[in-house]
């Protein structure tokens, strides 16, 4: 029975530290991504494998609307769309950040740049913690702390049977 516990606390840890190492930023670099119009002729990049065609834009067009583009509604919805896609997003060697930009743009009809210009955020880019509101059910939405106290009491409780 202690062998069993013992076994189920690590897996629990193994699943906390990869959900903990998850990036918690969109990075500056992949907001301007989209914008640069020039070759890169040494610098190939990888096709996106996330199918940005089939995703819900409906959380950037509702909200973030012109002639105004308020800062508040479109970074924040912005974030909200993008900030489950941050590590595909942020990595330089594959083409998703310009793949979502442009599905963004092509269904929002929006001004090009808009938000480089607009979500500049901290030096690392747009941050992921200020938690958007997601279903409890995804394992990404639950504090980092909440699962280290709950993973702690388990190890603990486990040594005890």
């Amino acid at each position: 029975m202690g062998l069993n516990s013992l076994n189920l606390s690590f897996w629990f840890l193994v699943c906390f530290f990869r959900f903990a190492s998850a990036s918690t930023h969109v990075s500056y670099d992949a907001l301007v991504a989209h914008e640069t119009t020039g070759r890169n002729l040494l610098q190939a990049t990888k096709s996106c494998d996330e199918d940005f065609t089939k995703k819900n834009y409906t959380i950037i067009t509702s909200r973030c609307k012109g002639p105004e583009y308020p800062k508040k509604h479109c970074c924040g919805a912005l974030t909200e769309f993008a900030c489950p896609f941050s590590e595909k997003i942020n990595d330089l060697n594959n083409d998703c950040a310009r793949t979502m930009f442009s599905y963004i743009n092509l269904y929002g009809k929006y001004p090009p740049g808009l938000f480089a210009h607009l979500c500049q955020g901290g030096q690392k880019g747009l941050s992921c913690d200020a938690d958007p509101p997601a279903s409890p059910a995804t394992p990404l939405s639950t504090p980092p702390a909440f699962l280290f106290l709950t993973s702690a009491s388990l190890t603990i409780f486990s040594l005890f049977l």
